[in-house]
């Protein structure tokens, strides 16, 4: 049983995933594809949006989070979800995501990252806080996660990994024409069925917004990032509008 069965209700949510980009790959922590997050989350809101970020594929790195509450600084009430139990912020009970508005989950090991949430019951509590109305969010580990399957170099060489949470059905490959061989790869790994297909190859500075399960629009934040839909047949941009959602720093 995934942990979207197990949950119940998590495909019925809004979750966006985020090939690369984000405050992550920002030298000035901006970034369109944040900005159009926060907007979505604090639509019903009189307040500022409730945001988690989760660092736990990255070991929970004090840097990763520095630069997560500095790009969400004075925009967002902020919060650190840490399982590691290290640094200034000390062990979190994961039940603070049902309270969240967003959740942002950073990269690093997709493999650590399922590992963990695991074993203590963040997967669960996502799918609870998913089917209450909470937008899930990540990059690269942080947009793996939510599908049956994905691309990682959790062990280092580029291996597939069929372990995912399940929320989202096929298999993911974030920076996908960012990183010498992801592509390649990916499209060989879906067409001899090591991965699920079809696959979502996500580019960096691109973003693909799923609502129950299926992609409605990719939102970028670079001219010349896509996403792509893959199958045993290769790859198929998505480039009509209005699906394609041209996003702009300025």
């Amino acid at each position: 049983m995934s942990s979207a069965d197990a949950g119940g209700t998590a495909v019925h949510t809004t979750i966006v995933a985020i090939g690369g980009g984000g405050f992550s790959m920002s030298e000035t922590g901006e970034s369109a594809i944040d900005d159009w997050l926060l907007e979505r989350a604090g639509a019903d809101s009189p307040n500022r949006p409730r945001v988690c970020f989760v660092p736990t594929a990255s070991g929970d790195s004090r840097e990763y989070c520095d630069r997560f509450e500095a790009a969400f600084a004075g925009r967002a009430d902020t919060h650190v979800l840490s399982l590691f139990g290290q640094g200034p912020r000390g062990y979190s009970d994961p039940t603070l995501l049902l309270d969240m508005d967003l959740i942002y989950v950073g990269g690093g090991s997709t493999a650590n990252l399922l590992s963990l949430w695991r074993r203590h019951g963040v997967d669960e509590i996502m799918a609870r806080a998913a089917a209450e109305g909470t937008i899930l969010a990540g990059i690269s580990a942080g947009a793996n996660c939510w599908f049956e399957a994905s691309s990682t170099d959790s062990f280092g060489p580029l291996v597939p990994l069929d372990d995912g949470l399940g929320f989202i059905p096929g298999s993911a490959c974030p920076h996908y024409h960012g990183e010498p061989g992801r592509a390649e790869s990916f499209r060989d790994w879906i067409s001899t069925g090591q991965l699920p297909g079809p696959g979502m190859g996500i580019d960096d500075h691109a973003a693909v917004v799923f609502e129950g399960a299926v992609a409605v629009s990719v939102l970028v934040e670079a001219p010349e990032a896509r996403a792509y839909v893959v199958d045993q047949t290769g790859e198929t941009p998505v480039v009509d509008e209005p699906e394609l959602r041209r996003l702009d720093l300025a």
